[in-house]
């Protein structure tokens, strides 16, 4: 059947819907049509702001490959319950990666992987289109709404909670989501665990807020010897935490030594204070969990710090309890028994 988008928008609204006389779009709301199978169609002029140039695409997207890819299921079953013709929702509200567009065209910038995405978020709201002859639905058409006004301050409140205030780096809470994320998507990466040695000497020798300098200062080392692809946070007062995509614990041991050199180079270049500094980094590769991780991490730090500091190490587990998985079970039921003894 071949149906103008015109002549589908007034057939669209059914029982309980609205009126096709009634004001059912407003300023700003991008008309989109999708086939039986929810992948877009048409859309109106103003979807520019989205970077949907339907006209150059030899295939048309998914609604759901506009949207943050954390809501892409959850999109594809809406738009599957309506094209069933199934009670939803009246809207599904999600966050979409807005392009930038140029002249009608995808800047270079915001072509391929690395392209610059803004989070905006819509609410779309789909109504089943049926042909004149009563017979199967032809698809579905609806609005995408701005709703961004409404999760505008509550994002921003996120982010702000996610930064630790002093050093401006990830908290450990976003760490581990990032750690958590990377672990499930099971990638390749490693964990490199840095902190200050005798960071409690020092604050006693010379107060707070010499301290707070010191953290502020490596911090910014820290974001000078990562790039863009890897994940450096502040874990806690002493510790900073990076995730290293794609490196092995041998090609970690390499880089993470490199930048302990690195610091020790500036260290003794420096004020008097300064050059007391030193530092220690415990490695692990990212597996069984977040806090799994971290504490292998941590044992690794540990060794570092007591073969005299400045140094690289990883935690050696014994042959027994090489398999991370196993041991955070039996201590999970270790745990249990505990609890079942004493209840």
């Amino acid at each position: 059947m071949n149906m103008h988008f015109e002549n589908a928008a007034a057939r669209a609204p059914r029982a309980g819907a609205a009126s096709p006389n009634e004001s059912w779009m407003t300023d700003g709301d991008i008309l989109v049509r999708l086939d039986h199978a929810g992948f877009v169609v048409h859309a109106s002029q103003n979807a520019d702001v989205l970077g949907i140039d339907l006209s150059s695409l030899l295939l048309m997207p998914h609604i759901a490959d506009f949207a943050d890819p954390a809501f892409h299921d959850a999109i594809v079953d809406y738009v599957a319950g309506v094209l069933a013709d199934e009670p939803v929702a009246d809207a599904m509200e999600f966050p979409v990666l807005r392009r930038a567009l140029n002249q009608g065209e995808l800047s270079a910038r915001d072509t391929g992987e690395g392209a610059e995405l803004a989070r905006h978020w819509y609410a779309l709201s789909l109504l089943p289109v049926e042909p004149d002859d009563g017979n199967a639905l032809q698809g579905a058409m609806g609005t995408l709404r701005s709703v961004q006004g409404k999760y505008q301050g509550h994002e921003e409140s996120e982010s702000a909670a996610a930064l630790d205030p002093h050093t401006g780096l990830a908290t450990r809470a976003a760490f581990c989501g990032h750690l958590t994320r990377a672990i499930a998507a099971g990638q390749q990466a490693s964990l490199a665990l840095f902190a200050i040695d005798n960071m409690r000497a020092i604050f006693m020798q010379y107060g707070q807020t010499t301290a707070d300098e010191i953290r502020w200062g490596f911090a910014r080392f820290l974001e000078t010897m990562t790039d863009a692809s890897q994940v450096l946070a502040q874990v806690d007062d002493e510790r900073f935490g990076v995730i290293l995509p794609g490196m092995s614990i041998s090609t970690a041991r390499a880089w993470a030594q490199t930048t302990l050199t690195t610091f020790a180079g500036l260290a003794m270049g420096g004020a008097s204070r300064t050059s007391e500094l030193t530092a220690s980094a415990g490695l692990a590769t990212l597996d069984v969990s977040a806090d799994w991780t971290l504490r292998q991490g941590e044992l690794g730090l540990v060794m570092a710090r007591a073969g005299g500091g400045m140094q690289v190490a990883k935690s050696q587990l014994r042959p027994g309890f090489a398999n991370g998985a196993f041991v955070e079970r039996e201590m999970e039921a270790a745990v249990q028994r505990a609890i079942q003894r004493y209840s």
